[in-house]
């Protein structure tokens, strides 16, 4: 079950960055309200990390949350947000993937 309470704190770390770049995208009311966004995902994603982190090891639970932040927020950027989606960065996202996999294998057994 904390795996999936990671897993779901990770997908609200993607949610905060992209707000923030929304954010930066937009001005007035609706930069504000990015920003609530912002807050709120960046307040979820925080709780749902500590509690995940109540029964799986800091060092796994944290590379693993800020990896499929990292993943996620780069993919919203190629995505959403039109970034280059060079055979470098895709590569590297690939070794990011592998590394997340690899961190969960090694700490289930």
């Amino acid at each position: 079950m904390n795996w999936i309470l990671l897993i779901i704190a990770g997908l609200f770390e993607v949610g905060f960055a992209s707000c923030l770049g929304k954010a930066k995208e937009t001005n007035g009311i609706i930069s504000t309200y990015w920003m609530g966004g912002f807050f709120v995902c960046l307040t979820i994603s925080m709780i749902l990390l500590y509690k995940a982190t109540q029964t799986l090891p800091i060092g796994t639970a944290y590379a693993v949350w800020t990896g499929i932040g990292a993943v996620g927020t780069v993919l919203v950027g190629i995505f959403i947000f039109k970034e280059p989606a060079t055979f470098w960065r895709i590569f590297f996202l690939s070794t990011l993937i592998a590394s997340i996999i690899g961190l969960k294998y090694v700490s289930s057994h």
